[in-house]
């Protein structure tokens, strides 16, 4: 029996601004979809409690915003992200999670996601977001926002080359997009031992201590 609760579309406003959920525990779920009907002008349009529900229900559903938790099952909610980036390009999608962890904060932004916000934003912050991230705009959480503005103004030389071989890139190039060491290891038909081995002499090679200061580290190298 499926996890996601889509709603019936007929009985929803045209013009309401749909939303969906991603987000595994019970009543979190329920709560947020109260919460957004509350919203004038939204609606909740379904509600997954996994990964794997929202990739395959979601792209039928084309919702124009997504909230996602990043701890979800089997499935991360940055990997999800990923994925359903590709899938729904035009779709907002916000983190709306418990976590301020630099690291996640860098890797979810990365992935795709539009905007970062903690649970612990209150309804009328969080609709003020929703209604800023359909402008255009990319709403954090003020602690976010405050390690993403420290991060940039940070010195930063530009990285120097780094001789990594075809297999090392190619690990890299799918750390960049979100990609977990499992299914890195999936999609180059290696075990997950071979991939932890290429990342840490990515790391050693790179000298740096996180996946996020390796795709930053490369993105900048890419960069002109």
């Amino acid at each position: 029996m499926s996890d996601a609760q889509p709603q019936s579309p007929a009985a929803e406003p045209s013009s309401a601004v749909t939303v969906a959920l991603v987000e595994d525990e019970r009543d979190l779920r329920e709560s947020w979809m109260k919460l957004l009907k509350s919203f004038k002008g939204f609606t909740c349009i379904c509600a997954c409690s996994s990964g794997e529900e929202a990739l395959k229900q979601l792209p039928l559903l084309k919702p124009q915003i997504v909230l996602m938790d990043i701890f979800l099952p089997r499935q991360s909610g940055i990997e999800c992200t990923s994925r359903l980036k590709a899938l729904l390009p035009d779709t907002l999608i916000m983190i709306l999670t418990a976590v301020a962890d630099d690291e996640l904060v860098f890797m979810a932004l990365q992935a795709g996601a539009d905007g970062y916000l903690l649970k612990s934003t209150r309804p009328d912050e969080l609709e003020t977001a929703l209604r800023d991230l359909l402008k255009g705009g990319a709403p954090m959480t003020s602690a976010i926002a405050r390690r993403v503005v420290h991060y940039f103004r940070q010195e930063k030389p530009h990285p120097e080359e780094v001789n990594l071989s075809a297999r090392e890139e190619e690990v890299l190039i799918l750390l960049s997009k979100g990609f977990s060491n499992k299914e890195i290891a999936a999609k180059m038909g290696l075990s997950n031992d071979t991939v932890a081995t290429y990342i840490k002499t990515i790391f050693k090679k790179m000298h740096v201590r996180s996946r996020t200061e390796a795709v930053v580290y490369y993105l900048r190298l890419k960069s002109p």
